[in-house]
């Protein structure tokens, strides 16, 4: 199985194109789309994007990932090896979260050019080089055989910011994303939610954007009413801050990068310390 992820968008033959190679390479190949809808050279929401999904494929998929602004310039295309999923992608830290999350089994430089379409485009390196060296990891290519290998310590990677406990004791994150229901997505993962959920005991959280205050977390959208506002980890493990039936992105006035702050509140609201937040 092959999974696509890019921010190419759909109204260009990009897509289809990349799927031609594929299937020419391996005609046996199942492909999956993932999304083609990040925003162009937006390498945090796929860095976000690829960490949530990967884990639902079978072990064995390839990842193709291009969203790609060095396109052409010197920078190199990566095949990585962890958890028995290999991912495929430009050496631009768009692997960040992926490799943050576990210790790569292998990593290589993809510069095996036998692999590649000749001759090589210069903006379209999904083309020439990931898609039919994706079909080639899908047939059992060892990935030795694309290039020499790589130190994870010398990947680049984004500059992400980290959610944590200021001096205060109040835990403080940010919006990172913000997803097409207008739901403000944060880096406040649920460890920490619940290392704050311990400290709060049965005063509970308040959860701090802006001038604006929730008092605890929801477990689902139909716990507060409709138009109102509400915190909830979300599906990606993330905490969310969310409008019941309308859009947090207007009703907070909020953009990526604003803080969110949660302490310690005055009403019991959260989910057991001992209970997995999902």
């Amino acid at each position: 199985m092959i999974t696509l992820l890019s921010d190419f968008g759909l109204d260009d033959e990009y897509v289809g194109v990349m799927k031609g190679v594929i299937l020419a390479t391996h005609s046996q190949a199942r492909i999956v789309d993932i999304t083609h809808r990040i925003a162009p050279q937006d390498l945090v929401a796929a860095a976000y994007c690829i960490r949530s999904a990967y884990r639902y494929f079978p072990r064995g998929t390839v990842h193709v990932v291009v969203v790609d602004p060095g396109v052409g310039s010197s920078r190199s295309i990566v095949a990585v090896k962890l958890q028995g999923h290999t991912f495929l992608a430009p050496d631009n830290g768009v692997l960040t979260l992926v490799l943050e999350e576990r210790r790569a089994d292998e990593i290589v430089r993809v510069s095996n050019d036998r692999l590649f379409l000749k001759p090589v485009s210069r903006t379209f390196h999904g083309r020439d080089i990931m898609a039919p060296v994706a079909g080639h990891l899908s047939m059992g290519l060892q990935m030795d055989r694309l290039g020499p290998g790589v130190a994870a310590e010398d990947l680049k990677r984004l500059p992400l910011g980290k959610a944590g406990f200021n001096v205060d004791g109040d835990l403080e994150g940010a919006v990172v994303l913000i997803d097409r229901f207008g739901n403000l997505i944060t880096n406040i993962d649920s460890e920490k939610l619940a290392s704050l959920a311990v400290k709060s005991g049965d005063r509970g959280i308040e959860i701090r954007i802006a001038q604006h205050r929730i008092a605890g977390l929801s477990q689902s959208y139909a716990d507060v009413s409709a138009g109102a506002p509400l915190a909830i980890v979300g599906s990606k493990g993330f905490l969310e801050i969310a409008i019941n039936c309308g859009r947090a992105e207007r009703y907070f006035e909020a953009c990526r990068g604003d803080t969110i702050t949660l302490s310690v509140g005055s009403t019991k609201t959260v989910p057991d310390a001992n209970q997995t937040i999902q």
